[in-house]
């Protein structure tokens, strides 16, 4: 079943839409959850309320704007945010560190393909950086903060951490276009 005949079965409202959703892209929205939170109950919680907005909003999903995937992990990823966001003196939470295998479908090669060069070169790239840029990203975007958060996480003025991003992203796409060009990365 492609990702058109899951949208033509949602906007039905077609049960078999929604689980052949979830049988395709479940594990990918727990583990954006995951990440964010940091916690695996609320990580489930909010995995079910997506795949429940998803259900009664099935019909407003419009594929010129992007993916099914991409479209389900922006709602997966802005509840999480919006948890913890919620959440009254949230303790200090370290970002994962470790980017999570995700299984694909083998009848996609290309999703396989994509998953298998963008983990790898990812984690690499991830680990190539200065400790403190890498901690910054991490949480800015495994951890879902926001800048001033981060500053008040880690400490620091707002100003080192808009510099951290902008170094680590220049350091990060250098490595991801040409890693044999990147040379603040080890051999």
């Amino acid at each position: 079943m492609t990702d058109d005949d899951i949208t033509r079965l949602l906007s039905r409202s077609s049960p078999e839409g929604i689980e052949a959703l979830y049988d395709r892209y479940g594990p990918l929205a727990y583990t954006v959850a995951l990440r964010i939170l940091s916690d695996q109950s609320a990580a489930e919680d909010v995995v079910q309320e997506a795949f429940l907005a998803v259900w009664r909003r099935g019909a407003t999903y419009q594929a010129a704007r992007g993916s099914l995937r991409a479209w389900l992990c922006t709602i997966v990823r802005n509840r999480a945010i919006d948890r913890l966001r919620g959440e009254r003196g949230r303790p200090h939470v370290e970002a994962p560190t470790v980017i999570q295998e995700r299984e694909v479908s083998p009848s996609d090669p290309w999703a396989a393909v994509e998953a298998e060069l963008t983990g790898h070169e990812v984690r690499r790239a991830l680990a190539g950086l200065p400790v403190e840029q890498r901690q910054t990203i991490e949480l800015a975007y495994f951890g879902g903060y926001s800048q001033s958060e981060i500053a008040a996480t880690m400490e620091v003025p707002l100003g080192t951490v808009k510099g951290r991003v902008r170094m680590a992203m220049e350091k990060l796409r250098v490595a991801l276009t040409d890693p044999k060009e990147s040379p603040w990365q080890k051999p």
